[in-house]
């Protein structure tokens, strides 16, 4: 399993138009095989920054997300209303006795 963390600043007065598409994003992605499970948030401190945390199954789940219609024009549009690029960031659980 891979849990991707994506973080944006959202440009001020953008905030509603950037969850409208995301939302979409979410419902469209969590269709995918190979979504575990994909949810928007918003950050307590700052509505300004939300973030997307993922779970998917594999390395060629996130392939074929990041290849889907629904990604490939959404993502485009979310970037119009981002200060900056996101912060995104793949991981993968540590496992062991100690855990």
């Amino acid at each position: 399993m891979i849990t991707i963390t994506a973080k944006s600043l959202i440009k001020e007065g953008k905030e509603e138009d950037f969850k409208i598409l995301a939302i979409k994003l979410v419902q469209e992605s969590r269709k995918e095989k190979g979504c575990l499970s994909y949810n928007l948030y918003k950050d307590l401190k700052n509505p300004n920054i939300f973030t997307f945390i993922e779970e998917w199954k594999n390395e060629e789940a996130i392939k074929l997300h990041n290849d889907s219609i629904h990604f490939t024009t959404i993502v485009p549009k979310m970037a119009e209303l981002r200060e900056g690029k996101p912060e995104i960031n793949l991981y993968q659980m540590i496992k062991g006795e100690f855990l």
